[in-house]
């Protein structure tokens, strides 16, 4: 008679926690994991600058190391990427948010008549498809939208009314961050070292996971800022030169759509199509055009950008990059979002490198 403990399924758990648990390195990875993700989820709303800071430090590093490999010294390049960098910023804050912020402010003016025109447009249906449309379920729906919009609204005059605290904290996050990010791009070495010596001293496979999840990361992190930024540009060239209204707005949601994979394409088609429609209508030229030039743009981003600027990139199945953005976005809001893809490169690099049973040494025998 075979008992629980003679079964292949319990030896196979037995011998798989005996080359684990024993396996110093894989212990002190796993640690490592559970002390960051720790730290991560009960110190997100203290330390954010912190995290902000140390983000774009990270990316930031690797335009450092470029040029030092340029046999540049690493204080001039570090003042050299640091001067970009708040170049950058000055621009954003400056000159891009009061444009958006003024053409956000334009479209909301124009609300009123594009929810009138939507209306008009409903209300055709039932004369146009009566089989399918009832003017009662129209009237059903038109009053659930407009009970939403005014939810809608009240949430955002909540939203006003807090804005004063937020502002201040954007304010002082505005003169922490880049000062945070200056001196961890300066004293890397230094502060590397500080923080390696609370490390175990047998990391050999925690270093092995690093390394790939730098190069992944870095490589992927860079690679779609670069993305954001071509796109964005090219759909403020094409939209600004064929007169599309808010062209600053949607170039801008154009660029952000690429941090979301397939959603971010999907959710950006309805304003940049929907304001096309309001703009000229649907039977005109111009709407045409609109539709052709957003099909191109977005066909060259999937056939030339993203090969291009992603060779060297994470190589992960679409529905890992769902379930990353889905899991990760649930728990961290926009950051989670953002940071989906390389939280998936972490998990993925972790995965590979943890040790397991190997199907030649470890048969079981029955």
């Amino acid at each position: 008679m075979i008992t629980q403990s003679d079964s292949p399924d319990f030896r196979l758990i037995k011998n798989y926690i005996k080359r684990v648990l024993p396996n110093s390195q894989a212990v002190a990875l796993l640690l490592i994991i559970l002390i960051s993700l720790g730290l991560i989820l009960t110190l997100s709303d203290l330390l954010m600058p912190v995290f902000a800071s140390v983000v774009l430090a990270y990316l930031l590093d690797g335009l450092v190391e470029k040029l030092i490999k340029n046999k540049m010294p690493r204080l001039p390049a570090v003042y050299l990427v640091f001067s970009c960098f708040l170049a950058l910023l000055g621009f954003f804050i400056f000159i891009l948010m009061p444009m958006l912020s003024g053409q956000a402010i334009e479209l909301v003016h124009h609300i009123p008549e594009i929810v009138k025109l939507v209306q008009f447009e409903i209300l055709r249906l039932p004369e146009m498809y009566p089989q399918f449309i009832s003017l009662e379920r129209i009237q059903d729906f038109m009053y659930t939208v407009q009970r939403e919009i005014l939810t809608y609204g009240q949430g955002a005059i909540s939203f006003s009314a807090a804005s004063v605290v937020g502002l201040v904290t954007a304010m002082i996050y505005l003169f922490l961050v880049p000062m945070m990010v200056f001196f961890f791009l300066k004293d890397k070495r230094v502060l590397l070292a500080w923080f390696v010596q609370f490390l175990p001293r047998d990391r050999v496979l925690t270093q092995s996971v690093w390394r790939e999840v730098d190069m992944q990361i870095g490589n992927y992190v860079r690679g779609k800022f670069a993305e954001v930024i071509i796109l964005m540009s090219i759909s403020y060239v094409t939209f600004s030169a064929m007169g599309l209204n808010y062209s600053i707005l949607l170039s801008v949601l154009m660029g952000l759509s690429v941090v979301i994979p397939y959603v971010g394409a999907t959710l950006v088609t309805f304003p940049v199509l929907g304001i096309a429609y309001f703009q000229w209508g649907m039977i005109s030229d111009n709407f045409m055009y609109i539709v052709i030039a957003y099909s191109v743009i977005q066909a060259l981003d999937g056939v030339v950008l993203v090969p291009l600027l992603f060779s060297e990139a994470v190589n992960l199945h679409p529905i890992a990059i769902i379930v990353a953005i889905l899991f990760f976005g649930g728990l961290w809001g926009v950051w989670g979002v953002f940071f989906a893809i390389p939280l998936a490169t972490v998990v993925k690099a972790v995965l590979t490198a943890w040790p397991r049973i190997s199907d030649a040494n470890d048969t079981i025998q029955v």
